[in-house]
């Protein structure tokens, strides 16, 4: 999985004011902040409202509404996106389309206990869980 596709998601270099190159430089991002405009980004990738996605996360609609563009979240809200867009990296990779990978995150798996993926995304615990699913997935494990 590559650093700088997950930066693409969340709209390039210009989104994030600074390159991805290395794994590490998503821990910088993380502790400098993602802006509001990535978050968007990624809502709009995964064909999420602001509602849905400000449920998956650590603030508010109304919160997220409030920022502007530019605004800089936390730490902790930062590493949540920036987790939830390795997900959706991967699903887009696993399998093969972006949209196919929206189709499924919005399903019902039952290797997932009836639950969509996307309810998942709101705890780290979760999005390790729709990763292992995508794990099984793309190496023809069915549960």
């Amino acid at each position: 999985m590559s650093v700088a596709s997950v930066a693409l998601i969340l709209g390039g270099r210009k989104s994030l004011k600074g390159g991805t190159a290395e794994r590490f430089d998503l821990m910088k991002l993380s502790q400098k902040g993602v802006n509001k405009e990535a978050l968007l980004r990624l809502a709009k990738y995964l064909d999420f409202s602001v509602s849905q996605i400000a449920e998956l996360l650590p603030v508010t609609q109304r919160t997220i509404q409030r920022y502007s563009r530019n605004h800089r979240f936390n730490q902790a809200v930062s590493e949540h996106i920036l987790q939830i867009a390795e997900v959706a990296l991967r699903g887009a990779s696993v399998f093969g389309s972006r949209d196919r990978f929206v189709t499924w995150i919005k399903s019902n798996s039952p290797a997932l206990g009836n639950r969509t993926p996307a309810s998942l995304l709101g705890s780290r615990f979760g999005a390790e869980m729709v990763l292992d699913e995508l794990g099984r997935i793309e190496h023809g494990v069915v549960s």
